[in-house]
């Protein structure tokens, strides 16, 4: 089948890229149903995924990998971690700090999910930064302290509402207010609908090759593993609600309670009030909301929850979490369960709070809304290291996360990339591709940048990846999808993005009279250029023709001290030729697309303007 062979190249050319578009691809036929050939006939164990397993590991290195760009790292790469403003060492400078003053021998990082729906771009987020993260702190300790992922999932939450993107909608329905793992699986393939959730989860985090551990709350609460902190808790009921109270509203302060039991009548996750505890017999009392009969029940062995707040910083302290970040929006969650924590006798983890993304009219992205981009969006039309770079770069200020952003950031990754090797050490320990890479990022081999793929295909109307590689073959011969898979799977993403952004938004401009006879004569120009001239030679002469009024900047001076080129000149030849307002730089398009091309085309623009 196809999707076989793809998954033999993508093997056979040893490459990250198509790997791991193989794999995403395969994760999203799962979802759809379509990719069960594949299932054996037993269901998946918590760690085993239908992904190629050639591909584990090729991008966020498990372990033991990275242990080869640690574990070998020579006194001076630590030292030089010592003094780096990378934000990922400034964060793992604080665990260093933590550990000098209360010692241990693991850290533990921790990212939290809620298994209501699909893996989204911000769990991809999350985890990225936190590995980054776990890395920058492996260097900085020589390796030597050991490190887990801790991937939680939420699932003894209750089901609050029927999700619209399901089936078997009211047979959910009769099941709401119930955790989520008691809740039947709507798509029929797991014991319930959050172990349906949390293999997606793993799916998703095991094809983008995450090192990490799963674990499940309902688990923890079952198992016995959390009994002594729920204990703690119990023992500390009144501190916890002199904690929590004055955040809340009078009302709902008036019957909370941060335990939540769950109801051995209806199996229902329970919001009432207590109206008795018993810290030495580890129970709590509540009247049954419908009953109204008083239940006493242990806040043990998975009988009980806890509010989420209360919940969350249970949780850090029975597991021991060192570090785990947090959206913006959640700042003064962090404050209260930090306070919890302490007053369990435990520590907050150590952590950051991120920005929030923003839709293309600057709004914050909500799942519900369905605005912004999708995971699946993004992997169309660009590599995952694009965005995980995207991910890197100034985690603390709120980003637009829209279709516009991924040329620059596909020519910014192979900007930094091309950029490493130059670099001294110290130089590329701030390079985002060190951390997106776990300290070995591949060789650079893009000789076109994404945006000239874009102008390519926008002036050429290319809708076949052999039509663009006959350019770029032809500017630079011996470059071929076989040499260079990852400029082929660029061509792939450069086509699918003009047809679902570009072509449908092209909108040529006339040309006023002075930019016709300025057109005439960049036309002429480039006639009479050498079958041999360089994109530099073709630049320079489209920067002479355009040294003309009204293009003239006289502020910013050539390198001759005459008046400058405006960037009115360029975006004209955009508007006129190619129907956008951007593009590369001009030399290099016209390069790439042939001279003679480019004369055609200022050809064309003067004869429809005539």
């Amino acid at each position: 089948m196809a999707y076989k062979g793809l998954a033999s190249i993508a093997v056979r050319r040893g490459n990250d890229t198509l790997r791991l578009a193989f794999n995403w691809a395969l994760f999203r036929l799962r979802e759809k149903g379509r990719f069960t050939e594949l299932a054996s006939h037993s269901r998946p164990s918590a760690r085993e995924t239908l992904i190629d397993p050639a591909a584990r590991g090729s991008y966020f290195p498990p372990a033991r990998r990275i242990l080869m760009s640690v574990a070998e790292a020579s006194p001076s790469l630590r030292e030089l971690a010592e003094t780096s403003n990378a934000w990922p060492f400034e964060e793992a400078k604080k665990i260093v700090a933590r550990l000098k003053k209360r010692p241990k021998d693991e850290v533990i990082f921790e990212t939290g999910y809620g298994p209501s729906g699909l893996p989204h771009i911000g769990t991809f987020g999350e985890v990225a930064r936190t590995t980054m993260v776990r890395h920058a702190f492996r260097v900085l300790t020589d390796d030597k302290i050991k490190t887990r992922l801790i991937a939680f999932s939420d699932d003894m939450d209750g089901l609050r509402k029927v999700p619209d993107n399901v089936p078997n909608k009211d047979m959910l329905a009769a099941h709401l207010g119930k955790p989520l793992t008691q809740v039947p699986d709507p798509f029929g393939t797991h014991p319930s609908f959050g172990a349906h959730n949390n293999a997606r989860l793993r799916a998703f985090l095991d094809t983008f090759g995450f090192d990490y551990e799963f674990m499940s709350s309902t688990d923890c609460y079952k198992s016995g593993r959390f009994d002594a902190a729920l204990l703690t808790v119990l023992a500390r009921l009144d501190k916890v609600m002199a904690i929590m109270l004055p955040s809340l509203r009078e009302e709902r302060a008036q019957t909370y309670s941060p335990f939540l039991p769950i109801s051995p009548r209806t199996g229902i996750v329970l919001q009432v009030p207590i109206v008795e505890h018993d810290a030495k017999a580890g129970t709590i009392t509540y009247e049954d909301p419908d009953t109204r009969e008083r239940v006493t029940t242990p806040v043990t062995g998975g009988h009980c929850k806890l509010q989420w707040k209360p919940d969350w910083a249970m949780r850090w302290v029975a597991l021991g979490i060192d570090y785990e970040m947090a959206g913006k929006d959640l700042i003064d969650s962090v404050k209260l369960s930090g306070e919890i924590a302490r007053a369990l006798g435990g520590q907050q983890p150590e952590g950051f709070n991120y920005e929030l993304f923003l839709d293309e009219k600057g709004q914050k992205i909500s799942k519900s809304k369905g605005n912004g981009l999708t995971m699946d969006e993004w992997l169309r039309y660009a590599s995952p290291e694009s965005l995980s770079l995207f991910m890197y770069q100034n985690p603390r200020a709120a980003k637009r996360l829209y279709f516009d952003v991924i040329p620059r950031a596909v020519d910014e990754y192979h900007q930094f990339l091309e950029a490493y090797p130059k670099q001294e050490d110290k130089q590329r320990l701030g390079n985002p591709v060190w951390h997106i890479h776990s300290g070995n990022p591949p060789k650079s081999d893009m000789p076109v940048t994404f945006q000239l793929l874009l102008t390519l295909v926008s002036s050429s109307n290319a809708e076949n990846a052999g039509t663009l590689w006959g350019f770029i073959g032809r500017y630079r011969p011996g470059v071929t999808p076989q040499t260079h898979p990852r400029l082929d799977a660029l061509v792939g993403y450069a086509i699918n993005y003009y047809r679902d952004f570009v072509a449908p938004t092209k909108q040529f401009r006339e040309p006023t009279m002075s930019e016709r006879k300025a057109l005439s004569d960049l036309r002429d120009a480039l006639s009479n250029l050498p079958k041999d001239a360089t994109p530099e030679d073709i630049q320079n002469v489209v920067y002479e023709i355009g040294r003309r009024e009204p293009f003239l900047d006289t502020v910013k001076k050539g390198k001759d001290g005459r008046p400058g080129v405006s960037l009115d000149w360029f975006n004209m030849l955009y508007q006129v030729l190619l129907g956008q307002e951007k593009g590369p730089r001009f030399g290099s398009f016209v390069a790439v697309y042939g001279v003679e091309n480019a004369v055609g085309m200022i050809d064309g623009a003067l004869a429809r303007s005539a």
